[in-house]
């Protein structure tokens, strides 16, 4: 029997999770993403050239893997058109080597248009959405009124799509919103008759035949385990189960078929849009973390906020998640740097000190309790940890001391050569 090891965020997203993929699809049979949008960005680079996927998963580059949307992804025909077309340069055979779950949730225009509408709405307590129709989607889903991609192959489609759509445009003739729905309609359709050229499968049977073969799988998620619906800083959370239990029911495989675990974080802490972010800095380090890291959203473009990193939320999504091996992305940035500080503990409002996530994090005042210790300050170049500054590895066994999982592998920039394996010895 195969395996399914995971590989997701532990913080809020845009820890470098397409990289690693690419980066480590070469032992893989099958890349299956489990959730999510196009609300993702994957960002991948190499030989020179910068690729950001949204929908279509990270193993697509590696010639010889199969690579799957689950049923637990929502899925935009035009955004995956538009996907498929700017993949064309890279002469890769989509139509062989993707394959595209019936029971993936269909993401209509109206769905863009309520998310745009229901963010408006909120006024200052909006949630940052990135306004792909992500969450109208999910919310169209679980009140069991939702389009399927298997729904498109039905001869009563059209008539599926008419109502559903009529039901949101009812909804949206009370809101300030311009757009024109036959324009929208005709672009949707196109793209859903460009979708019914790719191989349209109950992804679950295939992913169970591939694990009873002996395959090789690794799941991959898409934002954060931060931004979980149940585990994250609910409400300024995504919506879907971001974390490895989300595996198991966006690709219909059951728990002991789960392997490794990999953990991605960054050596400090991101974040998109709105939402409590403890360590966030405000001042001119900030600000040089930023740009010395690039931090801009891959899919909204928004300048991402910036802070250390956070020992605490960390722990906890380790824990959710059942980590076995972390990797650290972005050292890299943190060559500016002459001291890093580490978030190890939070101090509430009461005075209490605690290194566990409250439950009201979202409306509790939160003082991080920091701990510092010496930068390296040079560029980090190299092949080996050997060739390192002593600071990084001090950063990194101080890390994996307080963590309790042993980092594997060590990001120094955005292409798949500049990536280190650690060894790590096994007691």
């Amino acid at each position: 029997m195969g395996k399914v090891d995971v590989l997701l965020g532990l913080q809020w997203g845009d820890e470098g999770k397409g990289k690693i993929v690419d980066f480590l699809a070469p032992k893989y049979d099958v890349v299956a993403r489990f959730q999510g949008g196009p609300n993702a960005g994957h960002t991948l680079e190499f030989d020179g050239v910068k690729h950001v996927l949204h929908q279509i998963p990270s193993g697509i580059f590696r010639e010889g893997t199969k690579n799957i949307i689950g049923n637990g992804v929502v899925l935009d025909p035009v955004i995956f058109r538009r996907e498929v077309d700017a993949l064309n340069k890279f002469s890769l055979n989509l139509r062989k080597s993707l394959y595209i779950s019936k029971k993936a949730a269909l993401i209509l225009p109206t769905h863009r248009l309520l998310d745009q509408a229901y963010e408006i709405a909120k006024g200052e307590g909006k949630i940052g959405s990135t306004l792909k129709g992500i969450g109208p989607t999910y919310q169209d889903k679980i009140g069991r009124q939702g389009l399927r991609v298997g729904d498109i192959l039905a001869s009563d489609f059209i008539d599926k799509f008419n109502h559903l759509t009529g039901i949101h445009l009812n909804i949206l003739k009370e809101q300030p919103i311009e757009f024109n729905w036959d324009e929208l309609r005709s672009v949707y359709l196109d793209a859903v008759e460009f979708l019914c050229g790719f191989q349209l499968v109950e992804s679950e049977y295939l992913i169970n035949e591939e694990i009873k073969r002996g395959a090789s799988i690794l799941a991959e998620g898409a934002q954060g385990s931060l931004l979980d619906i149940d585990f994250g800083s609910y409400p300024f959370v995504t919506s879907s189960n971001t974390v490895t239990a989300g595996a198991c029911t966006g690709l219909g495989i059951a728990p002991r078929y789960v392997g490794e675990v990999y953990g991605i974080f960054k050596a400090y802490s991101t974040r998109v849009g709105s939402g409590p972010f403890p360590t966030e800095l405000f001042d001119e380090q900030g600000e040089l973390m930023r740009k010395q890291g690039n931090e801009f959203g891959s899919t909204t473009g928004r300048p991402r906020r910036c802070g250390w990193i956070d020992l605490p939320s960390l722990k906890y999504s380790i824990m959710i998640n059942g980590v076995t091996q972390l990797f650290m992305m972005k050292a890299d940035v943190l060559s500016i740097f002459s001291e890093i500080r580490v978030c190890t503990e939070y101090r509430l409002s009461d005075g209490s000190v605690t290194d566990k996530i409250p439950y009201g994090l979202v409306g509790e005042k939160i003082e991080p309790v920091y701990q510092e210790l010496k930068g390296w300050n040079i560029p980090l170049s190299g092949k080996s940890m050997s060739e390192m500054p002593r600071e990084l590895s001090q950063y990194i066994d101080f890390l994996e001391d307080r963590l309790e999982v042993p980092i594997t592998l060590i990001s120094l920039g955005p292409d798949r050569t500049q990536t280190i394996h650690r060894p790590v010895t096994v007691a």
